[in-house]
């Protein structure tokens, strides 16, 4: 109990401290412009958000994370704009009758204005489907660009000894309005110069014209608290990176190549009796992927790109389900990254756990209704899809077919049921394994009972899930889950049932725009009266966090997880884990 209470009191002012500093530094000075995170998966189409209707960020492009805009990012950015028009347009073109404009009427009120600069002077131009478009605004500076071009037009005629169309009166004129836009052709002239300028670097020096980079660091500062489990474990800090490659080839597609570093170790727990507890209970997310000694790996390599009305997803390595499905956990659910949910099981259905590897989906949406969208979303992924050896490969080794459908009811209620056949070669495992493959000993959520698959014969599981989320107001937001997992194995006693459900609430922008105050309860994963497993008590977890978002770029949130029964037995003390998670993305 001195041990715990030693721990408490060094953790608890750290947290606390850093919170109220942050708070105070920020209220003191606002930021102006809030742009939140994409996910950095999220680059799926309309077809597959179908029912992912509750916006949890602003985009992110595909989330993704832009740098503040400065007055010069503007004037390149309005150059890019009007070059891509002039691209998609072709060109503007020469025109020389007022008639050639099908949006210009003789009962327009500047008809004869722009008849005589057309017929007379020859220096309006039309775009390529005959319109001038004279009802869009016009800036001083574009006033000033299409001054400086007609009269351009004027000294080509005098020097073309064409001067008696012009007369003393519309010199004058001319004259006038020189005088009277100088500074604003000077400003102009001088700002063209300027974006030349960066542009010529900017092309000089990029890295790619199909590719850019978006990346996540996060440092947490992490302990855990209860009995024996707080005397075995130390506070920690531990850290992860991920940074995302992503190309683009037509404008519409995305390809993934994802680089990723950690260091980050769940926390060991043990019991009463002083033997370890087996189980995933209270990993965290940015647990998820670590390479332990932060060397660098690819992750993730994914593909997506629009077929007609279908989104197509296909992965070369570290493909997950909730990379292409809906999961309907808004707030909560960050494809494991760093502003969303602490645990791993407060973040998705554990239904979405169930395998992983190279494969590819497809999410179909049907109906033609814009109040009521139906989507399907079937995907296959194959654990050891890269293994030509016995009982492996794409289809004959482990592997995890999945099959949803998505509603969404306008933009207030989503509704999905889920359905997932597995299968896992004999040798063990566990069902929870997020695509660790044969044998392997990676399990990310729920109890050891829940988890361990047979050791000497193989194993399938049909899994039904039911996902929801509800947004009554633009502050609020409600989102749970309960799936039931059926695993048979092919050995005598093989056969075990497991459970898992939970409910989030989330509230947005709590105390600040970009904020995001959570709640979430539940029951990880568990499974009840298996031979040779000791403990048949319902696991439940609850978590609490608070998203502060310092910047655009940067986030704190401070977060608990308490745990109950830990490995399904009562008699185990309670859990309790603090985490200080600051995320920077870019």
């Amino acid at each position: 109990m001195s041990h715990l209470l030693w721990k408490t009191l060094v953790l608890s002012p750290v947290v606390l401290g850093v919170t109220v500093l942050v708070s105070a530094r920020a209220m003191a000075a606002e930021v102006a412009s809030y742009s939140e995170q994409t996910k950095a998966k999220a680059t799926q189409t309309e077809a597959s958000n179908a029912s992912i209707f509750i916006q949890t960020e602003q985009p992110k492009v595909n989330q993704q994370l832009v740098a503040q805009k400065t007055d010069e990012n503007n004037v390149l950015e309005e150059v890019n704009r009007y070059s891509s028009e002039a691209k998609n347009q072709n060109s503007l073109s020469q025109v020389t009758s007022v008639s050639q404009f099908s949006d210009v009427q003789p009962t327009d009120w500047a008809f004869q204005a722009l008849q005589s600069l057309v017929e007379r002077y020859g220096c309006i131009a039309g775009y390529p489907n005959s319109t001038y478009r004279g009802n869009r605004a016009l800036t001083r500076y574009e006033f000033a660009a299409g001054l400086n071009a007609c009269l351009d037009r004027v000294n080509e005629l005098i020097a073309t000894a064409t001067a008696d169309l012009v007369s003393k009166q519309d010199l004058a004129t001319l004259q006038r309005l020189q005088e009277e836009y100088s500074a604003e052709l000077a400003t102009l002239r001088g700002r063209v110069d300027s974006v030349e300028t960066r542009s010529a670097e900017l092309e000089a020096n990029q890295f790619s014209t199909t590719t850019k980079l978006v990346g996540e660091a996060i440092f947490a500062v992490s302990d855990v608290f209860g009995g024996n489990t707080g005397d075995a474990n130390n506070t920690v800090f531990q850290d992860r990176v991920r940074l995302d490659l992503q190309t683009s080839f037509t404008g519409k597609d995305i390809l993934h190549t994802r680089l990723a570093a950690g260091n980050a170790l769940a926390f060991s727990q043990v019991g009463n009796g002083g033997a370890a507890i087996n189980t995933a209970e209270g990993t965290q997310t940015f647990q998820i992927g670590s390479t332990t000694n932060n060397s660098v790996i690819i992750d993730w390599l994914a593909y997506y790109v629009p077929i007609g009305p279908v989104q197509a997803y296909f992965a070369g390595t570290g493909g997950i389900h909730s990379d292409y499905v809906a999961t309907n956990n808004p707030y909560f659910e960050d494809f494991d990254g760093g502003n969303g949910a602490l645990s791993t099981f407060a973040s998705e259905s554990p239904i979405y756990r169930i395998g992983g590897g190279a494969g590819a989906a497809l999410t179909l949406p049907f109906g033609s209704g814009s109040f009521f969208k139906p989507s399907l979303t079937i995907g296959y992924l194959a654990s050891n899809a890269n293994n030509p050896g016995a009982n492996q490969g794409l289809l004959e080794g482990n592997y995890a077919a999945l099959g949803q459908l998505n509603f969404s009811v306008g933009d207030r209620l989503a509704i999905a049921a889920t359905y997932v056949h597995g299968y896992n070669g004999a040798g063990g495992g566990n069902l929870f394994d997020f695509g660790g493959g044969l044998g392997s000993a990676n399990r990310v959520v729920g109890t050891d009972q829940a988890n361990t698959l047979s050791t000497l014969n193989a194993s399938s599981s049909n899994s039904y899930g039911v996902e929801a989320a509800f947004r009554p107001s633009d502050k609020l937001s409600i989102s749970g889950f309960i799936s039931y997992h059926d695993v048979i194995g092919f050995g005598v006693g093989d056969d075990y049932e497991a459970w898992s459900y939970g409910l989030g609430v989330a509230l947005p922008d709590f105390g600040k725009k970009g904020n995001v105050l959570g709640i979430f309860a539940g029951a990880e994963p568990y499974s009840f009266n298996r031979p040779g497993f000791a403990g048949n008590d319902i696991p439940y977890h609850f978590e609490g966090f608070y998203k502060y978002r310092v910047s655009d770029n940067i986030s704190i949130t401070p977060g608990v997880i308490w745990l109950t029964s830990p490995g399904q037995n009562s008699n185990n003390d309670d859990a309790i884990i603090g985490t200080l998670r600051t995320t920077f993305t870019f």
